[in-house]
């Protein structure tokens, strides 16, 4: 134990921090055991805390300054607490899943215990001053999933110290000042996104500080299986930089040393912040007095030894020891602080049960006096008074049984001419229209900066409009965007000294300098790190994903973080990066270019789009970066080198977002498509207008969202028929889009023959030509699909082919 120690330098230990510091771990701590018998008592689903991390985190907190970033995980409760971004009673409102932001202002009750934020949106939408808050990302579960945007949020550091045309956005950074303070448990640090980010932190030269909590395990693996040497810090060596080599300063402290992990944190905080380099803290010797979590228990998997180790290394109590032994406090003034922290906790817990029961309550009650009514003018009254009972029975009734139970009611009455049916109806309405704003909003901008509000602009051309390749027309759009806004940067691999492998950045890199248009190394997961960092403070990133087959492995990243951001924060943050691919048509079984039905099935809150030339992705680029979503847009990759006309104004277009476009109108039947298959599918309805078959053919431009006027809907109304054609897998793209036509917007009613889609085969497209035109659909397929409906339907006009 150290004793009689001091910071040289600093006054930091001074009897009042010390004491402050000794009483935010007590209430922490207190917050945790309080939290795990909730749990165990039914009150919460579930619970995950930052027990036996307490000192250390209180350390990292007095490093941290406004304008900095959190970029953690579920065990951070503590450094929330000290930051002033959390109270206690927030704390355990959470735990409860308490929907109403003005005591759950994290995520709305949206995402379980120890999953903090802050909100830095306004009312509006808009973005408050970055620069006076102490800036918390919305955590994820996802082990090491909060690391691949702490890449990206340092990053904007660095952009915005060294680029001087970004100095005016001065609430979002003071040049350059801010560091980020990312959190991550020593087990996760076997996931490869935290590799992938180390390797890029120390390639990039970034003021990234990482704290790895070392407690030993991850969950009941020790970590001896979990790492090279046992030691993070250990394995992290060869990052580490000297006075030749740039990279990665490796630091290790224990967890219960309350001055060397003050001194250790205000040091490596300093170098991070003034030299911009990259830091590691692996702090050591950590405990968890719980567990894990409330899942399982610890004594299944510990050793008696180590159960005691930790009962005596337990940074709570080694801090309470060091007071003592340094004379800093009284035994007695110890106890005070403790009762206190008790007493404080068990307040806040009780608070927040009370606020989270009080509408609750109020709606279980209303719900029993309107079945009892109900019931009083019923034939089925015993029946009624059953649902009453069964629901006078449930232990600690939620939302979901009053409404269920509203709704077993209805259904018993059913046809029954009763005074109060449409009392019931009506209260049934109302509360299901509560909860549609309490869980199922903000998955997309409805701000006035929402995409969805941006008016079309469309082309203009003159005479002199030249006639160039596809890849020209994306180029000048770039060349225009970056022109026109310095907070555009754009960065992936090959993209700037080559200017892409398609060449949309040639001569611009060269043109806007490296910090606009960057070079990465082949590591997906942190590109979309580093796009949605930058994003959240301010800039507007284009990040690009080479192939979209490649988009695996960043799709953890884009579904659990960027895409779920805004809902899970309720609106209270965003991250308005455009992740730029490109696809369709590729030829090999890891070039197959098509994984749209894995895209519609993870990306619920980014839009995603799929322009079929250049000039329309040229005017849904506008779009998005006239709003506040994020988006995914895959260029058709056989179009660089096709020919298309200049628009005059390639800077202004845009592209509204939903509307599908008529670009072959008929009368016999309607193929609805998208990206490169357009091309194919207007090949095939000139074939078939030769055998006179007159196709409309319908691209559909985006897939999220989708047709949002149901304007397909009027062209079947028209044709009586549809084919859906896609070169995704079956049940993919093609399904998605049936279901929205035909489901959605009720085209049934209106259908002469049966819905059908065109997809690939069941496996992914060997290589080559032969390859491709076996597996995925082509024109004759297309033909003959449209064939056999029309034959079917008129087969004295229609012979059979074959």
């Amino acid at each position: 134990m150290l004793e009689n120690d001091s910071l040289t330098g600093s006054n930091v230990l001074t009897k009042e921090n010390i004491t402050n510091d000794y009483r935010l771990a007590c209430e922490s701590r207190q917050v945790s055991l309080l939290g795990r018998k909730d749990t165990m008592g039914g009150r919460s689903k579930f619970g995950i805390f930052g027990d036996g991390k307490e000192v250390a985190q209180i350390a990292l907190s007095r490093a941290f300054k406004q304008g900095d970033f959190r970029s953690g995980y579920y065990r951070d409760q503590t450094i929330e607490a000290a930051l002033g971004n959390l109270t206690w009673q927030q704390f355990f409102a959470q735990m409860y899943a308490h929907p109403d932001l003005a005591h759950e202002p994290s995520t709305g009750g949206r995402s379980m215990n120890g999953h903090f934020s802050i909100r830095w949106l306004d009312e509006n939408g808009e973005w408050l001053d970055q620069t006076k808050l102490f800036n918390s990302v919305c955590d994820i579960s996802s082990t090491a999933g909060q690391i691949p945007r702490a890449v990206g949020l340092a990053y904007a550091s660095k952009l915005y110290r060294e680029n001087k045309e970004l100095h005016y956005l001065d609430t979002f950074s003071r040049q350059g000042n801010e560091i980020v303070f990312a959190t991550i448990g020593d087990a996760s640090t076997s996931q490869g996104m935290f590799w992938e980010a180390m390797n890029a932190a120390g390639v990039l030269q970034i003021p990234m500080l990482t704290s790895v909590w070392d407690d030993g395990y991850g969950i009941s693996v020790p970590i001896e299986y979990q790492t090279t040497k046992g030691s993070i810090s250990k394995a992290l060596a060869g990052f580490q930089r000297n006075e030749d080599e740039p990279g990665i300063e490796v630091i290790s402290v224990s967890g219960w040393d309350y001055p060397a992990l003050i001194e250790t944190y205000q040091k490596a905080a300093d170098m991070c912040r003034e030299e911009h380099v990259p830091v590691v803290i692996h702090v050591t010797e950590l405990t968890q007095p719980q567990g894990h979590s409330t899942s399982g228990s610890h004594e299944r998997y510990k050793s008696k030894q180590r159960l005691n180790w930790e009962v005596e290394h337990d940074c709570n109590v080694r801090f309470r020891d060091w007071i003592l032994k340094n004379g800093y406090a009284t035994d007695e003034e110890l106890e005070q602080i403790e009762s206190e922290s008790k007493e404080k906790a068990s307040q806040a817990r009780n608070q927040a049960w009370q606020a989270y029961r009080k509408d609750i309550d109020k709606e279980y009650l209303e719900t029993i006096q309107l079945i009892q009514e109900t019931g009083r003018e019923s034939k089925f009254a015993s029946e009624l008074s059953n649902v009453v009972l069964e629901l006078s029975k449930t232990y600690l009734p939620v939302r979901r049984d009053m409404i269920a139970s509203v709704r077993k009611a209805l259904r018993i009455i059913g046809r029954e001419d009763n005074i109060l049916k449409d009392t019931l109806k009506d209260f049934l309405s109302s509360h299901l229209k509560e909860n549609v704003a309490r869980f199922n909003t903000h998955l997309y901008s409805d701000t006035a900066d929402s995409p969805m509000l941006v008016e079309a602009v469309a082309p203009v051309f003159s005479e002199g409009s030249p006639m160039v390749d596809g890849r020209e027309v994306i180029r000048s759009y770039f060349n225009a965007l970056f022109e026109q806004d310095p907070r555009v940067v754009a960065l992936g691999e090959d993209i700037g000294m080559i200017g892409d492998v398609n060449q949309g950045f040639a001569g611009l890199q060269e043109k806007y300098g490296e910090l606009r248009i960057t070079d990465t190394g082949i590591r997906e997961a942190t590109i979309i790190g580093q796009g949605i960092g930058l994003a959240m403070r301010g800039l507007r990133p284009i990040v690009e994903i080479q192939y979209f087959d490649y988009i695996y492995y960043a799709l953890a990243t884009l579904t659990d973080d960027l895409a779920s951001l805004r809902y899970r924060t309720a609106g209270g943050q965003k991250a308005p990066v455009i992740v730029r691919t490109r696809g369709h048509r590729l030829e090999g079984i890891w070039h197959s270019g098509s994984p749209m039905g894995t895209m519609l099935s993870s990306l619920r809150g980014m839009h995603v789009i799929v322009p079929r030339n250049f000039t329309q992705a040229a005017g849904f680029y506008n779009t998005i970066m006239k709003g506040d979503d994020p988006a995914l847009i895959v260029e058709p990759l056989n179009s660089y080198r096709l020919k298309e006309i200049l628009p005059d104004n390639i800077g202004e277009i845009c592209v509204p977002l939903g509307i599908p476009e008529i670009i072959r109108e008929g009368n016999d039947i309607t193929i609805v498509t998208y990206g490169s298959m357009c091309r194919i599918v207007i090949e095939a309805a000139s074939q078939l207008q030769n055998v006179g078959i007159d196709v409309e053919v319908i691209d559909v431009q985006t897939l999220l969202p989708f047709d949002i006027n149901n304007s397909i809907l009027e062209s079947i109304k028209k044709t009586s028929r549809v084919v859906f054609a896609d070169e995704d897998l079956p049940g993919s793209a093609s399904a998605f889009m049936m279901q929205q036509v035909v489901e959605k917007q009720d085209a049934y009613r209106w259908l002469d023959s049966a819905p059908v889609t065109i997809s690939a085969k069941d496996h992914r497209p060997p290589y080559g030509s032969d390859g491709d035109y076996f597996s995925k659909p082509n024109m004759d397929d297309i033909f003959e699909t449209v064939y056999r409906i029309m034959r079917e339907a008129e087969p004295e006009h229609f012979p059979e082919l074959f």
